[in-house]
């Protein structure tokens, strides 16, 4: 007993923190993430301060920033960092070698299935008890870098502009990168350990000091506040820091008094009526989601602190500092539909998932899009099992709101009220009924838990989108193609009446 204690507390990286995890009594790998990621913050000021565009030029500013990615890599993960290296250099390779105009699939291809081997080996080859820390974690946002360039690339010198959206036309990269633009992109110390992802040309207009796009600003009121200087960071910094601690202790606090292994428990199922375990059920996975808000929003202020994440300013006037943020923890608790939460959880990963898969895929690209959400995650079952139920409820959410049910409650404030208070719950319940099996990972507790509730969101799920059918996404497209065809034969006046009609028919 004693050597497996001392096996499953075992860490790949650096011992220097020993004391600090006995003191605490943390595994010393996460011992080594928090450090590393206060050290990070601490570093992020000094790069931002001394390290300023107006003081060094990109080249340095990449080589500090790759070096001290690469040692908190290796604080953390010991020789298993050398992977987040191989990795990069192999699909650079490919780029190099293999030509703009099929690149993008070869790394996508090259990027999955290297994360999946080093996941899978993890997991099933090597004894998983032996060490706690997850180096396939920072690989999972390098995955996402390595991909999303490559189609950017391909966007920008293998098409042709007007086949472009305009989302691929703000992304598009119109040379290829350097190997040290390459590596400082993947490995920076600021995203290395917990992300979150970036384009590659916002990352390079942080680094060399250009002119920050505002996507969603409209141009003159940018240009006016541009003028006023660059905005400081420091306030958001720290309430973002704040708000990670205070995650981190709610997690500490309240995580195991609702763990989620006690919904599949046989007295529990047995002596507990239903609507008691609706409520447990909620609980034991809201409970869950406060790391994730810690370790987010943590990456969030690390980047913000190196000048990193500015995003115009709002209708105030006030700077937003939400580029690359991974979440918004209000709209998640609150949210009042499954597409509301997935917009606003694991943002960055969402928008890498609808920009190389969603808007790409031809056909069935929900379903694909899901598929490769669970294989980027990892090996275990449990992460297949939810992603397969989200596609089913994404389907069944999709055609009730095809349908219009919405407008049916909006004639009085109290309709209203009755109607985002239900939905509410029912988003709730939904999501943790989904994502059960990526908490307990394994097939078998997963199906207790689903046969615990007789597959009732399954059935009704399935149901609804046989009853209310969508049309697919490519026969959609056709028929908006086919309509502006139609409307460019006619006269600008006929065309807009035709519009307008239309507009009301939807």
């Amino acid at each position: 007993m004693a050597d497996e204690s001392t096996r499953t507390t075992a860490c790949t990286g650096s011992s220097l923190l020993q004391p600090v995890s006995e003191m605490t009594n943390l595994p010393l790998d996460q011992v080594n993430f928090v450090v590393c990621q206060l050290c990070a913050l601490i570093s992020a000021f000094w790069f931002r301060l001394f390290l300023h565009p107006s003081k060094t030029s990109p080249f340095i500013r990449h080589v500090v920033a790759t070096v001290l990615g690469l040692y908190f890599a290796l604080f953390c993960f010991g020789w298993y960092a050398l992977h987040f290296l191989l990795q990069s250099g192999l699909t650079y390779g490919i780029m190099i070698l293999t030509g703009v105009e099929h690149m993008h699939k070869y790394c996508l291809v090259v990027a999955l299935s290297y994360l999946s081997l080093c996941q899978i080996t993890r997991v099933y080859v090597f004894d998983y008890g032996m060490y706690s820390a997850d180096f396939t974690g920072p690989m999972m946002v390098i995955t996402q870098k390595i991909t999303s360039l490559a189609f950017e690339i391909h966007d920008g010198m293998a098409r042709k502009e007007e086949h472009l959206t305009a989302g691929q036309k703000i992304l598009a990269i119109r040379r290829m990168p350097s190997l040290l633009e390459y590596f400082s992109y993947n490995c920076n110390f600021m995203g290395i350990l917990a992300g979150p992802t970036c384009s590659y040309n916002d990352y390079i207009a942080f680094i060399e000091g250009k002119p920050y796009r505002h996507r969603e600003q409209e141009a003159d009121k940018s240009k006016t506040r541009l003028g006023q200087g660059e905005p400081s960071p420091n306030m958001e910094v720290v309430r973002k820091v704040a708000t990670s601690f205070f995650c981190l202790l709610v997690f500490l606090s309240v995580c195991k008094v609702f763990p989620v292994e006690r919904n599949i428990e046989d007295d529990f199922i047995a002596n507990t009526p239903f609507y008691a375990q609706v409520v447990y059920l909620y609980l034991s996975m809201l409970t869950t989601r406060p790391k994730y808000y810690f370790v987010w929003t943590l990456a969030d202020a690390i980047n913000n602190a190196a000048g990193f994440g500015f995003n115009g300013y709002d209708s105030n006037g006030a700077p937003r500092w939400d580029l690359i943020s991974n979440l918004r923890i209000l709209n998640i608790e609150l949210a009042t539909s499954f597409k509301v939460f997935l917009d606003n959880w694991n943002i960055q990963t969402v928008q890498w998932l609808k920009r190389v898969c969603y808007e790409r895929c031809p056909y069935h690209p929900t379903a694909a899009t899901f598929i490769l959400s669970a294989m980027w995650h990892g090996a275990y079952p449990g992460y297949y099992l939810t992603f397969l139920t989200g596609i089913v409820v994404t389907l069944a959410a999709r055609a009730v709101v095809r349908h219009k049910v919405r407008p049916h409650f909006l004639h009085s404030a109290a309709h209203k009220l009755f109607y985002d208070v239900i939905t509410w719950a029912a988003t709730q319940i939904a999501i943790c009924y989904t994502v059960v099996p990526f908490v307990l990972l394994s097939v078998g507790p997963s199906i207790k838990f689903y046969r615990s509730w007789y597959f009732s969101l399954h059935i009704m799920c399935i149901l609804l989108a046989v009853a209310l059918p969508v049309k697919p996404r490519h026969l959609r497209l056709k028929e908006q193609q086919k309509s502006c065809s139609q409307d460019a034969g006619l006269k600008p006046l006929e065309a807009a009446e035709t519009h307008s009609h239309k507009e009301k028919a939807s």
